[in-house]
């Protein structure tokens, strides 16, 4: 890796704390997204191969959440044949010979692992011993997931956010992270001020995606290349692992043809059509996509005071990019066409939206609301369970008072829960549209304007 094609991780805090208080702490998100770097970095500095040079210039550019004692860990990696099957001929034999600190890297591929790291831990419970590394949602198996209930700390990692690709402002990994757009959201809203249109450049974002070894492509065409390279290795690698399958070759056309529903309400019907195999089989097939984060589904927001409200979920692709690459969509043809900018746009607004909370403090989770009456917001968001956002994207450079229909059902219906509700668009101008709405340009999600 180049000097150049580094990132700040902004997470990296929260990785720190997380090994000062659990005895096992789990990077997991799709693979190539960064994590093994991630914790390489922070904790294992020896088993980096970028020189003494580059580990001395990061760590005066950024600093380090984890203290330099704990930056002694072993790495182990279940892709090396040979610690797997080791693993998997003696799990107690395995976890027993393990040294102090380790790194357990594609830790899904050694599931029978998850039950002789629980009784390691309960006979020497000190925190930070364990960092698990895994490429495939192992939360989605719930005997892997109880096996360490009450042991583990999750750390999710995601494709690199917008504001990581501008590079550090000041220590990334100080006390606290830098104020963002999700701290402006639900805090004191959003000043009146006047900024430049993305235009093109924002299409460009969207086909770039977030995968960092996608970015160090030079061109969008070989950056697509990558992209379309990840889907196969991946699906006929990774789906091996998790599942037998009896007809793997669908896979990538399923994918594909969820890409075109990508920030669309969720249609399994419509997802199966092409295919002879039944509909619970490609609901099936749809999960194996979600548990190796190819796929997200957002629930729908709920509301007592509301009945009449579409209860399906909305189905995103885990990356612009990856949608883009999946679609033979670049720059020039989503310029020409609408509709499927939107989508994409919307995909990867929630993305970043997503990959900000993972380092934020307070508990956020995320929904989409939609009533049988039309109205509607792409992204609702819940701090700490309770407060309640809004953020509707636009592919135009303006906004109209119509564009904030859904987001007034959604204060109604909120009430005092509601903190406020943004129009993203392409536009120049930030402004509000009543209390607590606001027309915010779209490249303030990353920006301090």
């Amino acid at each position: 890796m180049n000097i150049s094609h580094f990132y700040p991780r902004y997470v990296e805090r929260r990785l720190a704390e997380a090994l000062e208080d659990s005895p096992v702490v789990l990077i997991h998100g799709p693979r190539q997204c960064g994590k093994t770097t991630l914790a390489q970095f922070a904790c294992a500095p020896n088993y980096l191969k970028w020189g003494d040079d580059y580990f001395t210039w990061g760590e005066e550019r950024f600093g380090f959440g984890v203290s330099q004692q704990h930056r002694d860990y072993k790495y182990v990696t279940f892709d090396d044949a040979v610690a797997r099957d080791g693993a998997q001929a003696d799990p107690m034999g395995f976890v027993a010979d393990l040294p102090e600190r380790v790194i357990l890297d594609e830790i899904q591929r050694v599931p029978n692992l998850f039950s002789a790291l629980k009784l390691e831990v309960d006979r020497r419970r000190t925190p930070g011993r364990f960092i698990l590394i895994g490429s495939t949602n192992v939360l989605l198996i719930p005997t892997l997931s109880d096996s360490l209930a009450g042991r583990l700390q999750i750390i999710p990692l995601h494709p690199l956010a917008q504001r990581e690709l501008m590079g550090p402002s000041g220590s990334v990994h100080a006390s606290r992270n830098p104020p963002g757009f999700l701290d402006a959201l639900f805090g004191d809203g959003f000043e009146v001020r006047q900024t430049e249109r993305l235009g093109r450049h924002l299409i460009e974002r969207i086909v770039a995606g977030g995968f960092p070894a996608a970015l160090t492509r030079p061109t969008a065409r070989r950056q697509a290349n990558w992209y379309r390279d990840y889907v196969g290795a991946q699906l006929q690698r990774d789906v091996r692992d998790m599942a037998r399958i009896r007809m793997l070759e669908v896979l990538p056309r399923l994918l594909s043809a969820a890409a075109s529903q990508t920030a669309r309400l969720f249609n399994l019907t419509d997802l199966a059509s092409p295919f002879q195999l039944s509909r619970p089989t490609i609901g099936d097939y749809v999960e194996l996509l979600e548990r190796l984060f190819l796929l997200k589904q957002l629930p729908p927001w709920h509301s007592n005071r509301l009945s009449r409200l579409v209860k399906t979920p909305k189905l995103h692709v885990g990356d612009s990019g990856l949608a883009s690459a999946l679609l033979g969509a670049d720059t020039a043809s989503l310029a020409a066409d609408r509709a499927l900018l939107g989508q994409l746009l919307e995909t990867f607004v929630f993305q970043e939206l997503l990959r900000q909370a993972s380092w934020q403090d307070a508990p956020t989770s995320f929904f989409h609301f939609r009533d049988k009456d039309g109205a509607e917001v792409d992204v609702v968001i819940e701090r700490e369970g309770r407060t309640v956002a809004g953020v509707e994207v636009k592919a135009a450079a303006t906004v109209t008072q119509g564009d904030f229909r859904g987001l007034r059902k959604l204060a109604r219906v909120s009430g005092d829960r509601f903190a406020a509700g943004v129009v993203l668009y392409d536009g120049e101008t930030c402004t509000r549209f009543g209390d607590g709405l606001y027309a915010v340009p779209v490249r303030r999600l990353w920006e301090t304007l």
